[in-house]
């Protein structure tokens, strides 16, 4: 069997990662193409893709024959135009999150997409890839602590660039819980709303948070989720769920534990990029199986992610206050 020729779009923090995931980690699979207008980032990043070229658009990449697949990695701004022409030429994609930023090119990118045999688009929402979060999620399946009534979430950043904005508290950050959260407990989220607690006074000037973000699941179970961005000490994305005969817990740092001077200590994650490292290999190797294997989708498909989109739009609206409603579409047979 042939290695998978992937090209990659985007070659910024998160393309560059994945270029050195691929070209190190992953079997079946290699970078063909790095897709990247800057011309000078495109050819940098090509040095971690031996034989690999650089194009400068989507289009040109596959006027070349030049790739079997596409893993999409810019700004969530850029992802419709460069699904579009990946759709039209029938190629798997593996898009990282947000599938689009709103609803309606969302809804545009799906209707594409059903025009063809079966779904073509993965989204990488790479939680659901993480062992803790998988063996969760068993753990509510099994009803072994009785029924899930509650979660409770918390997603904390020791700090922001001064380009973080007030709506990417939802749509950058807590986009990931709207997608984790149905995933474990099993039913949609049916409403937002947002509370302010008091404001961390090392916040960034423009910034109003923390933010603690209730949501309402179709079939009654509550999640709140304690939205933290300006922490200082590390980077934490944990989940405590409230059985009727029991808790569990995810998220905890692991490592090496210390006693000395009367003090107890634990290193803790300062980034993504070591927290859910094994996830994202996981989520890409099991997508290279999945098109080898004619499947071509094995995780959270276009339709997952124009939920998540539905809901980012409910949870920016609760930033000015209130319970939203998050809209209840059915679910099209092509997703089924």
């Amino acid at each position: 069997m042939s290695d998978l020729r992937i090209g990659v779009v985007g070659a910024g923090l998160m393309g560059a990662d994945h270029i050195q995931r691929i070209s190190t980690r992953i079997s079946g699979a290699v970078v063909s193409a790095v897709i990247e207008p800057d011309t000078a980032r495109a050819v940098a990043a090509t040095a971690d893709a031996p034989g690999s070229a650089a194009f400068a658009s989507i289009e040109d990449a596959i006027a070349q024959d030049a790739v079997d697949a596409v893993l999409v990695a810019t700004p969530g701004r850029f992802h419709e135009a460069v699904l579009v022409p990946a759709l039209e030429a029938g190629l798997p994609i593996l898009c990282e999150k947000p599938l689009t930023p709103d609803s309606q090119s969302a809804r545009r990118v799906m209707d594409l997409e059903q025009t063809l045999d079966r779904p073509h688009i993965q989204v990488g929402f790479m939680r659901r890839f993480d062992a803790e979060y998988g063996a969760l999620r068993d753990l509510i399946a099994s009803r072994d602590s009785g029924e899930l009534l509650m979660l409770r979430c918390v997603h904390r950043n020791p700090a922001v660039p001064d380009s973080y904005t007030q709506q990417m508290l939802i749509n950058d950050s807590v986009v990931h819980e709207f997608d984790i959260v149905p995933w474990l407990a099993g039913s949609p989220v049916v409403s937002v709303e947002v509370k302010y607690p008091r404001r961390n006074s090392l916040t960034p000037a423009h910034l109003r948070e923390p933010i603690l973000v209730l949501m309402e699941l179709e079939n009654g179970i509550l999640v709140d989720v304690e939205m933290n961005v300006s922490t200082q000490f590390g980077y934490q994305v944990g989940t405590e769920a409230v059985f009727e005969a029991g808790l569990a817990r995810i998220g905890q740092p692991s490592g090496l534990q210390r006693w000395k001077d009367g003090e107890f200590r634990i290193g803790d994650h300062t980034s993504f990029a070591t927290r859910f490292a094994p996830a994202y290999d996981r989520q890409l190797q099991q997508w290279v199986d999945a098109i080898h294997d004619g499947v071509l989708v094995d995780g959270p498909n276009a339709w997952d992610g124009y939920r998540v989109a539905l809901a980012c739009e409910a949870g920016v609206q609760a930033l000015d206050g209130g319970i939203i409603t998050v809209p209840n579409d059915p679910r099209p047979a092509f997703y089924a």
